[in-house]
């Protein structure tokens, strides 16, 4: 009985070190920032690289774990190859957000190396969110990821923006888990269960038979969960969050938020929907289809009044979300890897983005790209980093040869062979629709006639290394997508298996 955990210690290694990690950063920082000796330094650099050091090794352990299918800690978790695909795309996001922020930290003058220990232990509960089993491990797990985020979203002390976007984050993210937690409560209650199997195996044998006023709190029940995921992926109509926290955030942490977060929900989503309620498709999936079609044309036509760029961005990324979720919809192999491989290109894109925001900064004003007019001239000042961001956008429109055009294909396809013609229909629709608002920053950076010319900060190393690196892959993955289809295949036939 001493050793009746021993595998599941095994199992976990990833997240114990990272934990194990998080806390030695903490005590080192806490240490060595208030040392009169040393002048109390800025750490941000140094805790920087050991944070890229941690998650290139928690990536080592991930990768070389000894299980490739396991339950464990009394069928609370569970790692298979659908948590390991979500699990390296959590660690690429992460270090790609490191990597592009380096250059910020020096020139906001941020002191906080907490942001950085905050980075690690999000990844952490992202890393449990993934693997969770059971009802109460995903909602502790979610709960650990938002205390992260309303903490980074508040990050920047001396701004009232900074400070206004973590109050309202915790006040709604803190109503959003009510109800996702009165949505598991009135699922327990009907059930007695919690864990992800048991639920599947429970409606798999009631799927035949009336539960009269049960039934109706199994609707609601799922109802409820299905709004409280809904939140926290931002899609419409419970998006209205999204643009207000995202803006009032540090520049790092919104691209932090627009890479990562998402990851973890929606594999959390999918596991718990299309595992434990497949056999309730009829009572969520018309919900799906709806607020992916409120998605699609929240974030076109959203994006057309917005005149600074973090919130047009954060309008585009509401309307990926909807070509996700008609993936989602089709509840087939293909959907599934049309999701996956969408999501792959999506951070790719939203990686390569973020990274030209962060590089622009005016000598003259010392201030960061706000709005979109303040790309003008962006061709003449810097014209590889416009070169970047013209790709990049092209992308997000659909154009081949770009990865944008590959993703939004194997969605379509995946939803025609389903018959979900309507919403593949809204779906060509808004894509044709964002393509204005999207060729507004072509518009801007190119065909803006005027005298003046900005000077730009140079950037640092990291930062180029990312946009040369994304802006490849944007090209490359068009013409030889193979791996990534082949991934994506395969994870999605052991998940729906």
């Amino acid at each position: 009985m001493n050793f009746f955990f021993e595998n599941d210690f095994y199992a976990i290694l990833p997240e114990l070190f990272l934990l194990c990690a998080s806390l030695a950063l903490l005590v080192f920082g806490v240490v060595y920032s208030t040392s009169k000796t040393h002048g109390k330094p800025s750490l941000m650099r140094l805790m920087g690289w050991a944070t890229i050091l941690c998650l290139g090794l928690t990536f080592a352990l991930v990768w070389n774990t000894p299980f490739q299918s396991m339950i464990f800690f009394s069928q609370s978790l569970l790692i298979d190859e659908f948590t390991f695909f979500f699990k390296v795309l959590i660690l690429l996001g992460s270090l790609a957000s490191v990597c592009i922020s380096f250059q910020y930290f020096e020139t906001e003058n941020l002191k906080s190396f907490e942001y950085l220990i905050l980075i690690l232990l999000s990844t952490l509960s992202m890393f449990l969110l993934v693997s969770a089993y059971d009802l109460i491990s995903m909602y502790l797990a979610i709960e650990m990821q938002s205390l992260c985020f309303y903490v980074l979203a508040a990050s920047q002390r001396n701004s009232e923006f900074s400070t206004e976007a973590g109050l309202k984050y915790f006040l709604l993210g803190a109503f959003s888990s009510g109800v996702f937690l009165l949505g598991c409560s009135f699922l327990y209650g009907i059930t007695g269960l919690t864990n992800f199997e048991a639920l599947a195996i429970f409606f798999s044998q009631q799927s035949q038979i009336t539960l009269n006023q049960e039934w109706v709190f199994v609707q609601v029940s799922l109802l409820f969960i299905l709004v409280g995921f809904l939140f926290k992926l931002s899609a419409a109509p419970f998006h209205f969050w999204a643009p207000d926290v995202y803006e009032g955030s540090p520049t790092s942490v919104t691209a932090f938020f627009s890479i990562v977060p998402k990851v973890s929900i929606l594999a959390i989503f999918m596991k718990l929907f299309f595992q434990s309620f497949y056999e309730l498709t009829i009572l969520w999936q018309p919900f799906l289809v709806l607020s992916g079609i409120f998605s699609l044309f929240v974030g076109a036509l959203g994006a057309f009044a917005q005149k600074k760029i973090k919130r047009l961005l954060v309008y585009s990324s509401i309307g990926h979300l909807g070509y996700m979720f008609l993936g989602a919809s089709c509840l087939t192999v293909e959907g599934v890897q049309s999701v996956l491989t969408y999501l792959i290109f999506y951070l790719i894109m939203t990686t390569q983005v973020f990274s030209c925001v962060l590089a622009l900064k005016d000598n003259q004003t010392g201030q960061r790209l706000r709005y979109l007019e303040d790309l003008k001239y962006l061709n003449k000042a810097h014209p590889l980093v416009a070169f970047a961001f013209v790709l990049n956008f092209f992308s997000m429109a659909g154009i081949p040869p770009l990865v944008g055009f590959c993703g939004k294909f194997y969605v379509f396809f995946a939803a025609l062979s389903s018959s979900l013609y309507f919403f593949v229909f809204m779906a060509l629709l808004s894509s044709i629709l964002s393509c204005f608002y999207y060729l507004r920053f072509v518009k801007f950076m190119y065909f803006h006639k005027g005298p003046v010319q900005l000077k730009f900060a140079q950037m640092d190393e990291c930062k180029a290394w990312m946009i040369s690196t994304s802006s490849f892959l944007l090209i490359y993955l068009f013409f030889f997508p193979t791996v990534v289809f082949l991934w994506a295949e395969k994870v999605a036939l052991l998940f729906l298996s």
